[in-house]
């Protein structure tokens, strides 16, 4: 079944047909692919970022450890559409990443700064009391 589930990671940024069947699919369905989708979302220009961000950011609490490890990376872009689309809908995610938004909001690099992290960090947390 993981073989099977492997289909439906997209190819190339315009394959929304596999983005698609990803979301019919459903979670928990797509678990075992879930880094792999989250990689498609780098880019809210690409085609399917659009298909595949409002589905993630409804899988919510599951996607916390995968989320910490985008957070960890050097990819500033990836990190603000991550927190666009996977954190700022969720009380319960931007609760348990608070320390980490925190410290966008309050100390950013200037990398971080450039690319409206700290911008999207302190909206987050004024909406999560």
């Amino acid at each position: 079944m993981q073989n099977d589930i492997r289909t439906l990671i997209p190819q190339n940024k315009f394959d929304t047909d596999r983005a698609e069947q990803a979301v019919a699919a459903g979670y928990p369905a797509v678990e075992p692919i879930l880094p792999e989708l989250l990689e498609w979302i780098q880019d809210s220009n690409w085609p399917v970022a659009r298909v595949l961000a409002p589905f993630l950011g409804s899988i919510g609490t599951p996607l916390i450890p995968h989320i910490r490890k985008i957070l960890a990376t050097d990819d500033t872009v990836w990190k603000y559409w991550t927190l666009t689309y996977l954190v700022q809908g969720s009380r319960d995610v931007a609760a348990a990443l608070r320390e980490d938004l925190q410290r966008y909001a309050n100390s950013p690099t200037p990398d971080e700064t450039a690319e409206g992290l700290d911008e999207v960090a302190r909206t987050i947390l004024r909406e999560t009391p």
